[in-house]
């Protein structure tokens, strides 16, 4: 089968590899359709992923079609349409018993610490496999994963109707966390650089958007929250300078959700954050966000309404990688097509 597969920094490859067999009862054995590019893919393309190893197959944003299943499988029958949980975790660290299994003490990411799904035909045990709508279009499902993040970070910031959420960065994991935010009826503002990702914003739920460029953040947040600030900071561009932001401008009992891996510090002072008691919270990949996510695709009420921008066949993998790399701006989403 064909596999594509990160060598070394910016050393990309379609190979020829063993197709996978099933060796356990509880094993599913899926032809892939759909494949995301990820960010986290570009930077371990370009060697900047500190959690990646190489080499590596990558891809984690995987969307199928179930050809075998093993004996012991209950919930999963051939023909179905699936998308991929891709996180193995040890079920008995003390993150899983806190039922965080997305930090797992011994966690593993298909498609960062194990070969992922850019390749023909995957084998994963059933619990990392979630059945979709057969009728849902494959450039639907192959989102859910995206979706599943914009979740997490939503969760991790306990967005409820009616609160103000401040999510910096209308990239697709923005725009993501932009759409699950806007199904629990929060208003949202969002700030960019870009007056074209702002405009897609807008078209898909935005209340308000902000150039950084060229308009305060700040002023503009207490303009709109009539001075409280935001219940919700959600930072998605995670940069030292956007972290620091965040505590400027979230309100009294609020929280700033950070989704970054940015090694450099930033300079926060101890004050704000006793005196408005803010919490301070990470969000990493996604903990059971998946049968919820498949829920409102299945129902139509999660759409990507062209977020993704960009298809490309197989063969063409390093032209998608190129042109992702020269376009950052014209790229919301591009996705590897399998059939």
């Amino acid at each position: 089968m064909k596999a594509i597969q990160i060598k070394g920094p910016r050393e990309l490859a379609v190979i020829e590899a063993d197709q996978p067999v099933m060796k356990n009862a509880q094993d599913v054995l899926v032809k892939v359709k759909r494949v995301g590019i990820c960010g986290s893919d570009m930077h371990i393309y370009h060697g900047t992923n500190p959690l990646a190893t190489l080499p590596r197959v990558v891809g984690h944003e995987v969307a199928g079609e179930v050809v075998e299943i093993g004996s012991e499988v209950k919930n999963i029958k051939v023909g179905d349409h699936v998308v991929v949980e891709p996180i193995r975790y040890c079920g008995e660290c003390y993150a899983c018993r806190k039922g965080r299994p997305n930090v797992c003490a011994s966690l593993s990411v298909f498609g960062v610490h194990e070969d992922g799904g850019m390749r023909e035909w995957i084998v994963l045990p059933e619990k990392q496999v979630h059945v979709v709508d057969s009728e849902l279009p494959w450039e639907e499902a192959v989102m859910a994963e995206p979706y599943t993040i914009g979740a997490q970070a939503v969760w991790r910031g306990s967005v409820e109707k009616g609160d103000s959420v401040l999510i910096q960065g209308a990239g697709p994991i923005g725009l993501c966390i932009l759409k699950l935010a806007k199904l629990q009826g929060a208003a949202v503002m969002m700030t960019d650089l870009s007056d074209a990702r702002l405009a897609f914003a807008s078209e898909n739920g935005a209340d308000v958007t902000v150039n950084a460029v060229n308009e305060d953040v700040k002023q503009r947040v207490f303009e709109w929250t009539k001075g409280a600030g935001a219940n919700v900071v959600i930072d998605a561009v995670c940069l030292p300078s956007t972290f620091e932001l965040s505590l400027e401008v979230v309100s009294e009992a609020g929280y700033v959700v950070v989704l970054g891996f940015d090694e450099r510090t930033s300079s926060i002072p101890q004050l704000p954050i006793t005196k408005k008691e803010i919490t301070i919270t990470g969000s990493r990949l996604q903990t059971n966000q998946f049968s919820s996510v498949v829920d409102l695709l299945n129902s139509g009420q999660l759409k990507e309404n062209g977020l993704i921008t960009h298809k490309f066949p197989l063969e063409q993998v390093q032209e998608a990688f190129d042109f992702i790399e020269a376009n950052p701006n014209q790229v919301r989403k591009a996705v590897i097509l399998f059939d």
